[in-house]
């Protein structure tokens, strides 16, 4: 091969090598969803799965959600008074919150806590040859391992995304009438008029994603983990990086869908 070839022949092997991981993790997905209607049969697994998704995750949504509408409303009145739009603040703070840092924050949250997690244990499971032993013992991992988890990802995202949504509003609030003078009534009041629905469909439909998102690409990074200690550790690296990128990916996406035109 010439030399001036060389960048040529690494791109190409990048991109089809791109390609063929989007292939693998949409048949991934769908045999995922495939398998929804079984999780009768595992009641245990799906209500730990949901504990594990969205119970646990609570406490780090809440807090994060929190400090962001705070410092969103320190932010906006900070960059209003420079042109003396002040009273902007509920309204700014209450679409910035709903269409974007609440859906995104929780994703995010969601990525580096949850993807995490469930890529470690499943990526162990694989270690320790405990998917082998179900396979052998005729119960199906993805139906007993992935499906669980990918439900309540789909379930209990959205409803992180809503909580986020309500906590973030309430730290914007908290600060307007507490530090920059606002009244809490036509603060209320301001938000709660310039909000409508599309805003809080786009709010849950991203919550929905990136429920997905997360739990779909920690499934899959476990399944195909290496082996090893080593094994472990990267897949774990893969599934928080990868879900991270398609998170703010999808998220550009979706906003362009709802109010690109």
């Amino acid at each position: 091969m010439t030399p001036y070839l060389a960048p040529l022949a690494l791109i190409g092997r990048g991109t089809l090598a791109g390609i063929a991981r989007i292939g693998q993790i949409t048949l991934f997905t769908l045999a995922a969803l495939a398998r929804l209607p079984g999780l009768v049969r595992f009641p245990r697994e799906v209500a730990r799965a949901f504990m594990q998704v969205g119970w646990l995750s609570l406490p780090i949504v809440g807090l994060t959600a929190v400090f962001t509408g705070a410092a969103l409303a320190l932010q906006i009145h900070a960059g209003g008074s420079r042109l003396s739009a002040e009273m902007v603040v509920p309204q700014i703070t209450a679409i910035g919150i709903v269409r974007e840092l609440g859906p995104v924050m929780v994703g995010l949250m969601v990525a580096a806590r949850v993807t995490a997690s469930l890529a470690a244990e499943i990526a162990t499971m694989k270690v320790t040859e405990q998917i082998d032993a179900l396979v052998t013992l005729s119960t199906d991992p993805m139906t007993y391992i992935t499906a669980p988890r990918v439900l309540a990802g789909l379930v209990c995202v959205p409803v992180l995304v809503g909580v986020g949504d309500v906590l973030g509003l309430f730290g914007g609030f908290a600060v307007a009438t507490g530090q920059l003078g606002f009244g809490a009534e036509s603060y209320i009041r301001a938000s709660w008029n310039f909000l409508d629905g599309t805003d809080v469909a786009l709010s849950l439909t991203k919550g929905v994603v990136f429920g997905g998102i997360a739990t779909v690409i920690a499934c899959h990074a476990g399944f195909h983990a290496g082996r090893g200690a080593r094994g472990v550790g990267q897949a774990v690296k893969s599934a928080v990086q990868s879900a991270a990128i398609l998170i703010l990916a999808a998220n550009v996406a979706l906003t362009a869908a709802f109010f690109g035109g």
